[in-house]
Parts: C-alpha cells; sequence; structure tokens
C-alpha cells in the first residue's frame, strides 16, 4: 500500500491515459474549454509522473554517488524529453520543432535553473561554491557540441545535409562517450566538491534498485503514451490560432524540467552547489548531445531535413546566455547578483516566446 500511495501520480496518469484516448476525437471536434481543459490534465498527468521518474532516478543518484548521481538525473529527463519530442514530431508538420525544444531546454537549465539556485543559495549562504574545473569542462563541451549541431546546419546547402548529419551524429557520440568516460573516471574530482551539510534522506525503504529502474522505464513509456493524446490536443489547439508556435518546444522543456529545478533548488538551500551546476550545465549537454542525434537519425531515416540552425534572435540570447554564464562560473563561487543575470535572460527568453518571435 505504501508503494502505491507513492505511486499515486503514475496511476492517476494512467487513468488520465484511458479518459484521453476515450475523449480526444470529442475534444477535437468541440474545440473550445474541453479541447484546452483536457490538454491541460494531460499536461498535469505527464509532469506529475516526470517528477516519479525523477524521484527514482534521484534514490538511484543518492545511492551510486557524484558524479554518477548527476549522470543518472540528467539522463532520465533527457529520456522523458527525447520520448516526447519524438511523439510530437510524428504529429503536425514542424520542421523547427526539434531546434526549438533543444533551444528552450538550454534556456530553461542554463538561466533558469541555475539563475533561481544562485539566487536562492545566495541569499541563505551568501556565496556559494562549487568545482570551476567542472563548470569550465561544461561549458567548453557544450559551446562546441551547439556549434556542431545548431550553428555550422546553417551553412549547410540541402545537397549535403545528409552527410553533414550522419557526421553530426557520429562526433556527437563520440563527444558524450569521451564526456562520460572524462567525468566518471580519469577527471572524475571535477565533478565532486565537499559540503559540510548533511546529506538529504531520499529513500528510508532499502527498495532494490532493479524496482527503482523498472518504474522509472515504465513510467517513460507511459510519458510516450501521454504525449500522443497530447501531440493530438496541441495540434488541433494550435491549428488556425495566433499563438506563439513556440509553445509546444516551451512545454517540452518545461516537462524535462520541472523535476531538475525542485532538486537544483534543493541543494542550493543545503548549499551544494556543486550539484547544481551538474544538474543545470550537466542537463543542457545530455540535451544537446543526446537530442540532436536521435533527431538527425529520425531526418535520415526519413529522408526530409530537419532545421536545426538558429534564427538570429535565438543566436543572439545564446550569445549572450554564454557569456554571462562563462563570466560568472569563472571563480567557483556563485552569488545571487549572479542569479539575478541569468533570470533576466531566462524572462527576456519568456517575453520573446510570447510575442512569437522565437
Amino acid at each position: 500500500m505504501k508503494y502505491l500511495k507513492n505511486e499515486l501520480p503514475i496511476i492517476i496518469a494512467v487513468l488520465v491515459l484511458g479518459f484521453g484516448f476515450a475523449l480526444e476525437h470529442g475534444a477535437v471536434e468541440q474545440g473550445g474549454g474541453m479541447l484546452w481543459g483536457l490538454l491541460g490534465v494531460v499536461l498535469v498527468a505527464i509532469i506529475g509522473v516526470a517528477f516519479r521518474i525523477a524521484h527514482h532516478a534521484e534514490v538511484l543518484a543518492v545511492r551510486f554517488g557524484e558524479p554518477y548521481g548527476t549522470l543518472i538525473l540528467t539522463l532520465a529527463a533527457v529520456s522523458v524529453e527525447v520520448v516526447i519530442l519524438v511523439v510530437l514530431l510524428q504529429g503536425a508538420p514542424n520542421p523547427t520543432l526539434a531546434r526549438d525544444t533543444v533551444f528552450a531546454a538550454v534556456m530553461f537549465d542554463i538561466n533558469g535553473i541555475l539563475g533561481l539556485a544562485a539566487i536562492v543559495g545566495g541569499l541563505k549562504h551568501g556565496q556559494t561554491k562549487y568545482n570551476i574545473s567542472s563548470a569550465n569542462s561544461f561549458v567548453a563541451m557544450l559551446l562546441v557540441a551547439i556549434g556542431i549541431g545548431m550553428f555550422i546546419p546553417d551553412f549547410v546547402p540541402d545537397d549535403k545535409w545528409m552527410v553533414y548529419s550522419v557526421f553530426s551524429v557520429v562526433i556527437m557520440a563520440v563527444m558524450y562517450a569521451a564526456f562520460l568516460r572524462l567525468q566518471t573516471v580519469e577527471h572524475r574530482t571535477f565533478f565532486e566538491y565537499s559540503s559540510l551539510t548533511e546529506e538529504e534522506v531520499h529513500d528510508t525503504v532499502h527498495s532494490p534498485n532493479s524496482l527503482h529502474v523498472g518504474i522509472m522505464l515504465g513510467a517513460i513509456v507511459l510519458v510516450g503514451l501521454l504525449s500522443e493524446v497530447l501531440s493530438v490536443l496541441l495540434d488541433a489547439g494550435l491549428a488556425g490560432s495566433s499563438l506563439p508556435k513556440a509553445i509546444p518546444a516551451v512545454l517540452v522543456a518545461l516537462i524535462s524540467a520541472s523535476p531538475e529545478i525542485l532538486t537544483a533548488l534543493r541543494a542550493a538551500q543545503n548549499n551544494r552547489m556543486q550539484t547544481t551546476v551538474n544538474i543545470a550545465l550537466g542537463a543542457s549537454l545530455a540535451t544537446v548531445l543526446l537530442t540532436l542525434p536521435v533527431i538527425e537519425a529520425i531526418a535520415l531515416f526519413t529522408g526530409e531535413r530537419i532545421v536545426m540552425a538558429l534564427t538570429p534572435v535565438q543566436g543572439g540570447l545564446l550569445l549572450l546566455t554564454f557569456l554571462t554564464v562563462m563570466n560568472n562560473l569563472h571563480d567557483g563561487e556563485t552569488n545571487a547578483i549572479e542569479g539575478i543575470s541569468h533570470f533576466a535572460l531566462f524572462s527576456a527568453f519568456i517575453a520573446l516566446v510570447a510575442m512569437g518571435l522565437m
């Protein structure tokens, strides 16, 4: 009974899935409040499942310790993001959805998560410390990955895109494999930072790891099924409307980032800024190095090029973000002022989305 109570969001999501499949056609035909109401319920159900996935990932993260812990957390979040994105791509044609989702995820992770956590940690502890080598490593890899995956494609002609896509898939797989090796073996100490605070107790029952892994995998499948309903409702809701076309991308990024935001804020409150840096920058890197190859592989399989090149507005905001993060994460300490600068950039991103400029 205790396990069933803890997994109540997943049980509710299964019920929502049943109602969603039964009501989606009627909601699409009727439109209006029924359509958006059902969409909201499905979205809340997906976020609830995402939180349970994050919880089980966090239990495993505590047991395995750093840096494996944050690897588990970020991989779980990115898995949710990739599953939703792949499902949405099967809906109404949206050639920029993948690009906009990856861009939105980077904005949420770096400016949203890092900004809020730095504010919370700074207000409570003053200057909070982390391992500067980890920040430098993350930023260096991110710059190269985004450059290869989202800047250079703007200069690749249509008759060469398949060749470049194959190269992109291979090089990003190599980069991520190399980064995992360095993060967990040779340069493991880069991503660790000792803290004097007591570790949070995430799981008081010594449940087997296999149970948490099994629930995580089942929940990810459930997210994919719920995304099928979400895709139908979103396509119908956005068709012919004046709503920003970046809404699906922002929703995908929000779903995957929601659990990470709470985890990062708890870490910042407990003066564990290294965990926050690992989550924010690690999630961004995992998103780029794992999501882009999947999307490029789909494009190669279907033979239809997917737009990955950034728009001028996206490129400008991304440049400001990297300049800010390189300036702020240069001394092994962060504070509330630096957090506000990131949150201001995140607010600019939301404003641009609302104006339909993203």
